[in-house]
């Protein structure tokens, strides 16, 4: 044992005393917690206990030469640091007084302080024998809770992908790029993987949201792949199913989910990219030759972007449907474009779009149309048929639900996109975290060995909160498709206004987290071996297509403006607003000087006060944007202007209303969890999302009075804190991912 001028007693507890006077993250709830292990200790007399409360007096803090007195004392122990220990401090701490079992209130501090070795084995100058990851949890019990009710459907996809047809590889060639991408996306189909979400008559299972989970799986081969499959068997077969009747069923859907009909779905414009109500091309019914007339009107008015352009031979073109001289606003037509020889038809032309930042296996094409003519059964007729007397008819009368009904069964898709940028990141993530706990970079000149940069808290910070959220935005984005395949309710409209939402954050954060995790690489990030360079350009799409992201906020936003109009409709839109002040005022009776200045780990760590905070912005943002918008209007600003002037208004409310919903879902789900030790996990992850998320938009909470600025620090801290917390689990974390070895392939990925 150590000869020193402390007691036994006393010198147990040297090293939690020196990592807690080295964190400056010392709060009143972390005092008390100290101060009752030493009040229940019975292996120390009622002087030692009287010295070690001395040294936790926060306004007396020991003078510096005793702290540095502790650090010697522990140097000279040596006694190593064993960071795989379950309990690394406290193991530490009776090593060094050579005691035999665990002083179990060393252990209570260790715990409840949420002490990790990473916190202070750069502190001290024993050796510090390093683990990489700690096997408290496993990888494959936390992959088991992400894949839920697609387990099986999954770990079967994830042994078919197994094959050299689907290993990744560097091709810059697009032309080549794209007969292997086609290739795969034909052995998919022949599979049944296409056709997963259609009916068994056509192939399928009618499992829309395992489709879901397997396009995720395809981001881990490559993007170029995964939208490929999206725009074949989603867009283009899943716009035959939905908006089409079973004469098209029939004919088309089987052969579409087989891929012995390749299509392709023409939506977008030129000229209007995200406004679909005001495309141009048009689609007029000619009663003499009862065909539907397609015509490109406009130079810009071709569709733009249009992905499987190249390979089709048919295209779902979305038209303004004029009949008998009537717009009857947009329809979706099936339009032959090419034949048996794969020849373009008379009045179809096509161009490449050529090379593009990423997914250059996708052929992306440009589309005109000049008098092509289909037979008047192409159209697509689920929501609005041409009879055969040639006067149109819809069950929906109102045009204008009419069109949101039909957009509406299309919001699978922006599911879909949201889950695959959602894939990309995860995987950026697990190449960042494998490299930084291979790489080794700077230390002091005691040590002999270098420091893992996995274990500095730059990097920790970095990484862990865009873990958090990739494990948020799995259960959200699953709790979505689930909502939007539940046949049991037909209007979408809500789960339209949430997916609009979420798809433009979750794009969002994969392209920031893809980012970080490439400089995180430093230079091995950079090249393209090791994948995160393909990620980004593929990524980096997914903000725009299927709705640009700030257009979708808008639509959001006006989404809850009208939830909030419609529930209190009988009242008239003036009586919503003074409700909602109420309401909101009601809100506001916790928000006090001691509450706004609340600082305890308790409180900030409690989803109650999470929740609180993300709807406290929501309806604040509510109430003062529509209270802006009628003052406006009280002033004769049209509405359309008086919308104009509070976009980035919009835009907030959008991303309030977005968080707070995905936190919401999590917490729910997360519930469901039935092992203990893994829900405490996975609350503690919806615990760094929610005041990272909180943290990230301080400056509004400060505005608007919620916090103060001594609870806005320790919230900041408290980011820092969970991460380092979570730092031994890292890569079980990224682990239970679950991606594949065979789709890891990133050289600096595997174990050095």
């Amino acid at each position: 044992m150590l000869t020193t001028t402390y007691s036994v007693g006393i010198l147990q507890y040297i090293p939690f005393f020196y990592v807690i006077w080295s964190d400056d993250l010392l709060s009143a709830s972390e005092v008390s917690v100290v101060q009752n292990a030493i009040e229940r200790d019975n292996s120390i007399n009622a002087k030692q206990k009287q010295q070690l409360k001395k040294w936790l007096i926060k306004d007396k803090p020991p003078k510096d030469s005793e702290i540095k007195n502790w650090k010697l004392t522990i140097d000279h122990s040596e006694v190593k640091l064993i960071e795989s220990d379950t309990y690394p401090l406290t193991s530490l701490s009776q090593r060094i007084v050579g005691a035999k079992d665990i002083n179990e209130q060393l252990k209570h501090i260790e715990v409840h302080l949420g002490i990790q070795p990473n916190h202070y084995n750069h502190l001290f100058d024993v050796e510090v024998v390093h683990e990489k990851t700690s096997d408290e949890y496993k990888a494959h019990f936390l992959d088991d809770i992400l894949k839920g009710d697609h387990l099986d459907v999954i770990n079967e996809f994830r042994r078919f992908l197994d094959q050299p047809d689907f290993t990744w590889k560097i091709l810059r060639d697009k032309d080549v790029f794209r007969k292997r991408v086609l290739h795969q996306v034909q052995l998919l189909g022949e599979a049944g993987y296409g056709a997963m979400a259609y009916p068994n008559a056509y192939g399928g299972t009618g499992d829309m949201p395992s489709y879901a989970a397997i396009f995720e799986q395809l981001m881990f081969v490559d993007g170029s792949l995964a939208v490929k499959f999206g725009v074949q068997f989603g867009l283009f077969g899943g716009s035959i199913q939905k908006l089409g009747t079973k004469k098209h069923h029939d004919r088309y859907l089987t052969d579409a989910g087989s891929t012995n009909l390749l299509g392709c779905f023409a939506m977008t414009e030129t000229g209007h990219g995200s406004n679909v109500r005001g495309i141009k091309t048009t689609a007029t019914y000619e009663k003499e030759s009862d065909s539907i007339i397609i015509q490109t009107p406009g130079k810009n008015d071709n569709k733009e972007y249009i992905g499987n352009a190249l390979h089709s031979k048919i295209a779902t073109v979305f038209a303004q449907l004029i009949v008998d001289g009537k717009n009857e606003g947009v329809h979706a037509i099936l339009v032959p474009l090419r034949n048996e020889q794969h020849e373009l038809l008379e009045g179809v032309t096509i161009e490449d779009n050529g090379y593009k930042l990423g997914l250059n296996g996708v052929d992306n094409g440009k589309i005109w149309f000049n008098s092509g003519k289909v037979p008047r059964e192409n159209l697509l007729d689920k929501y609005g048929e041409i009879k055969e007397d040639g006067s149109y008819f819809s069950s929906i009368k109102n045009p204008n639900k009419r069109f949101f009904t039909m957009l509406g069964t299309l919001v699978g898709g922006r599911i879909c996109v949201a889950r695959g940028a959602l894939g990309g990141s995860k995987m950026a993530l697990a190449i960042a975290v494998k490299h930084a706990l291979n790489r080794r970079q700077f230390n002091d000149n005691v040590k002999i060995q270098e420091d893992l940069i996995m274990d500095y808290p730059t990097h920790q910070i970095r990484l862990t909160p865009a873990i958090a959220g990739a494990y948020v935005y799995h259960f959200t984005l699953d709790d979505m498709m689930e909502r939007y395949s539940d046949e049991s309710q037909p209007d979408k409209r809500v789960i339209e206004t949430q997916v609009a939402g979420l798809k433009s954050i979750i794009t969002w954060f994969a392209n920031e987290t893809i980012q970080e995790c490439r400089e995180a690489c430093g230079g091995k990030g950079y090249l393209l071996e090791n994948r995160i360079a393909d990620l980004k350009g593929d990524v980096d799409i997914f903000t725009t297509f299927e709705g640009d992201n700030t257009v979708l906020l808008q639509l959001a936003a006006k989404g809850i403006l009208s939830d909030f109009r419609a529930e209190f409709n009988s009242a008239g839109f003036a009586s919503v607003l003074k409700l909602l002040q109420t309401q909101l005022s009601d809100k506001l009776t916790a928000i006090n000087p001691l509450y706004s200045n609340k600082v305890d780990a308790e409180h900030l760590y409690n989803p109650k006060f999470h929740k609180h905070a993300f709807d406290y912005r929501t309806r604040r943002l509510t109430y003062t944007l529509a209270m802006r918008i009628r003052n406006y209007i009280k002033k004769g600003i049209p509405s359309y202007q008086a919308f104009l002037k509070v976009q980035t208004h919009l835009l907030a409310l959008g991303k309030a209303y977005s968080v707070e919903l995905a936190y919401s879902i999590f917490c729910e789900r997360y519930q469901n969890v039935t092992d203990v030790k893994y829900r405490g996990l996975l609350e503690k992850l919806g615990c760094l999302y929610a005041l990272d998320q909180i943290n990230s938009d301080a400056r509004w909470y400060l505005e608007q009075g919620y916090i103060g600025g001594t609870k806005s620090k320790a919230m900041r801290q408290r980011v820092e804190r969970l991460s380092t917390e979570l730092r031994p689990h890292i890569e079980v974390l990224v682990d239970g991912f679950g991606i594949p070895d065979h789709c890891l392939t990133a050289p600096i990925a595997q174990q050095g």
